[in-house]
């Protein structure tokens, strides 16, 4: 029996909101954001399906003291920040002052420069194991399921884990000229930023999009081009299973997409320095993230599907293996059972089941954790109840991942 409190009421929050609805153990939620109107709406859509009752209110979340005075009027147990990555910090610190468990599904980012580390978030472990308190990140898809899986691996698969490639495809298509299938500020900071992979002990840089790959997914999917590009996983990743000599990260973009990313980039609407325009001070990326479509209006109008997993090359007994494990989601279904395109409920999905674990105290501990560091066999026996399951095979121990240079920016 736990109380509940979700912040942020974007796509991710949508699922978050729906799912956690859908489970018996939390007892009370209280669903909040800046723009309380989100909460009132998606509340009332979880009262007219599952017969359901929520709380909502408003808080900004880059205020302490005002998300605080929230917590204390509503006492949870946990929170899950859902929120834009900007602000995990202050609701860590608030976290931190009233006294409950937090539960995050991407990194810290500063505001003013693109760079994706844990360090920020590593540095409260100390505070974190001091107060009792335990503060799990990355608990969306990649970072999250996938940090689990390659856990998974490690416990059931290999002896030794030496090379980890984390794929993922999103084969959907909206039918819109150009829109992100989540936040367009986060996504495109991302897409545009230098990429880096992990190689025997060193940080590898790379240009955006520099490097491509073809990839032949399953469940009638077929080969897809991937791109090169760093995710924070792989920095919590290589620290907590050191046997890993190589670690990089793939995705899918269609031309169309990487054609409107050039446009924008050589014009600086993905500048994250202020700029006058006319006496006023605006951010380029801020300014076209009000013009692009929101990701959660993308639901109806996406088909298809997304596959994300790990292919991890190691040993078993003495001998070389390869292994795939994987989640393929479809869609229309996403949008069919909560109204979401399934970006954003595959990685809504499992900050719900991890949130769950942990008021369970299935998942336990005082400091800060990544996924990978919990026991992975809980979650990967009712992750798929929860709407995700997940498939692997054995593949040819000598395939290969066959990379070209094919610079993009």
């Amino acid at each position: 029996m736990a109380r509940l409190l979700i912040i942020g009421a974007g796509g991710v929050g949508q699922v978050v909101a729906h799912k956690c609805a859908q489970i018996a153990e939390f007892t009370d939620i209280l669903f909040a954001s800046r723009t309380k109107l989100k909460c009132d709406r998606i509340a009332k859509d979880i009262l007219r399906r599952y017969g359901r009752t929520i709380e909502t209110a408003h808080v900004d979340a880059d205020n302490v003291a005002e998300t605080v005075a929230l917590m204390r009027e509503f006492k949870p147990d946990l929170m899950i920040n859902v929120a834009l990555p900007y602000q995990d910090l202050t609701l860590m610190e608030a976290c931190l002052e009233y006294g409950c468990h937090y539960i995050d599904t991407a990194n810290y980012e500063p505001p003013d420069v693109a760079k994706f580390e844990y360090k920020w978030q590593w540095a409260y472990q100390e505070r974190f194991e001091k107060t009792g308190l335990m503060a799990l990140m990355g608990a969306g898809f990649d970072p999250g399921v996938t940090n689990v899986y390659t856990a998974f691996a490690a416990k059931h698969q290999f002896d030794t884990i030496e090379q980890l490639d984390i794929i993922d495809c999103n084969a959907g298509d909206h039918g819109l000229p150009f829109a992100t299938n989540f936040n367009p500020e986060i996504n495109l900071r991302e897409v545009s930023s230098n990429g880096r992979y992990y190689e025997n002990g060193e940080w590898v840089e790379t240009r955006p999009l520099e490097f491509g790959m073809k990839f032949d997914f399953p469940e009638e999917i077929g080969e897809k081009k991937l791109y090169c590009l760093y995710h924070e996983e792989l920095e919590s990743l290589v620290k907590h299973f050191p046997s890993i000599q190589r670690a990089r990260f793939w995705m899918t973009f269609s031309d169309n997409y990487i054609s409107h990313m050039k446009v924008l980039k050589n014009v600086g609407m993905l500048g994250i320095a202020s700029v006058n325009h006319h006496g006023h001070e605006i951010i380029p990326i801020e300014f076209l993230k009000t013009l692009l479509p929101d990701p959660a209006s993308l639901g109806p109008l996406t088909k298809g599907k997304t596959c994300i997993g790990t292919l991890i090359h190691g040993t078993k007994d003495g001998k070389p293996k390869t292994y795939w494990i994987y989640n393929t989601c479809i869609h229309e279904k996403c949008y069919a059972e909560l109204g979401s395109q399934a970006i954003s409920y595959t990685t809504g999905v499992p900050a719900a089941v991890s949130a769950l674990l942990v008021a369970k105290g299935i998942w336990s501990g005082k400091g800060v954790f990544n996924m990978e560091q919990m026991d992975p066999d809980p979650f990967m026996e009712i992750i798929g109840a929860h709407g995700l399951p997940w498939k692997d095979s054995q593949m040819d121990p000598n395939f290969e991942i066959h990379v070209t240079h094919d610079l993009k920016f």
